[in-house]
């Protein structure tokens, strides 16, 4: 009889005659609910789907329900370390909460992000989480689609959508303070031009606190190529900066291997201080002291937003933790 079962798909109805209760007890038990099952019944249901080897339609669940136990997430590169560790953290919460995670990532070629927004929408996910900047009309289609959405970062105009950051400024000012506590006087900027990006905002605020001028500004893709042509630019510097603010973990470690290569010390020749708090800050050499984005606390308000949907939208930001290694001229040690 089992594998007669297993020659073809098995279905809910095979597991209710296996089990000996109604199709609807077979229901009620795999989606823990509308109503309740006794133990000993749910006991038998799910023996039956083990040894049937029963595996649900999430298609059908899907338009029975209206909707799929799924969240689309869109990146801009997962392979970005800070974003893969966002997207690892974001499918764990999502799991924990009966959700899987649809990750599509917005450098694809093939597809422009409102083409990619769409295609998520038609598989009927039950929310959406945007790790990307939205141009007008493509935040226009995500109000359009009338999912629930949340976006992570500060990704520019999205004031109508429910969003969840870091307060990117103060982090990168605990940081330069931190520089400037060293007694280093000229700390130069590596970072985005984009005009959201506050990093460069923290920076320019911490400097002009302690009254010092402003240092070299280099402008570069956040990548580990964009951190090493940064790293090259250091060097070669004259005068050399004594400190510099990199405004990702990945750009920093790019810079790491200019500096070594061209014989430039960190920290006794120029310190070095970064942003996001990725695990390969940990696993550098020197290791880097990074403001620490928390990302435990940004997946699960995230998750919240789209499991808890309010009509207005509102910005939950958090305060990145400085986290001291010896890249800055420290020495502490491991924890």
């Amino acid at each position: 009889m089992i594998d007669e079962h297993r020659s073809r798909s098995v279905t809910r109805a095979d597991v209710a005659r296996y089990a000996g209760v109604s199709t609807a007890v077979v229901s009620y038990v795999l989606n823990n609910g509308p109503k309740p099952v006794a133990v000993l019944t749910k006991e038998r249901v799910l023996d039956a789907v083990r040894v049937l080897g029963y595996r649900p339609n999430a298609a059908a669940r899907a338009l029975s329900k209206g909707s799929a136990d799924m969240f689309g997430l869109v990146v801009h590169d997962n392979r970005s370390p800070f974003f893969a560790e966002l997207c690892h953290t974001l499918d764990q919460r999502g799991t924990q909460a009966g959700r899987s995670l649809l990750i599509v990532n917005s450098d694809r070629t093939q597809a422009d992000t409102a083409e990619q927004l769409r295609d998520l929408a038609s598989r009927q996910i039950s929310g959406l989480i945007i790790s990307v900047a939205l141009t007008a009309s493509e935040q226009a289609l995500v109000e359009s689609l009338r999912l629930p959405t949340v976006v992570i970062g500060p990704f520019g105009e999205t004031d109508a959508l429910p969003a969840v950051s870091v307060d990117l400024a103060a982090g990168t000012r605990a940081a330069v303070e931190h520089l400037i506590e060293h007694g280093y006087q000229d700390i130069a900027f590596v970072g985005s031009a984009a005009r959201y990006d506050a990093r460069e905002r923290g920076w320019a605020d911490a400097l002009s606190a302690a009254q010092l001028k402003r240092g070299l500004l280099i402008h570069t893709s956040f990548t580990y190529e964009g951190g090493y042509a940064a790293g090259v630019r250091l060097a070669e510097a004259s005068p050399r900066p004594r400190a510099v603010f990199a405004a990702s973990d990945q750009i920093a470690i790019g810079m790491l291997a200019a500096l070594r290569e061209r014989g430039v010390r960190v920290p006794e020749d120029i310190a070095v201080a970064s942003f996001d708090g990725i695990t390969a800050a940990d696993y550098v050499w020197p290791r880097l002291t990074t403001a620490v984005q928390p990302l435990d606390q940004i997946a699960d308000a995230a998750i919240s937003v789209l499991l808890n949907p309010t009509p207005d939208p509102g910005l939950r930001e958090f305060v990145p933790e400085l986290r001291v290694r010896e890249s800055c001229g420290c020495t502490p040690g491991r924890d």
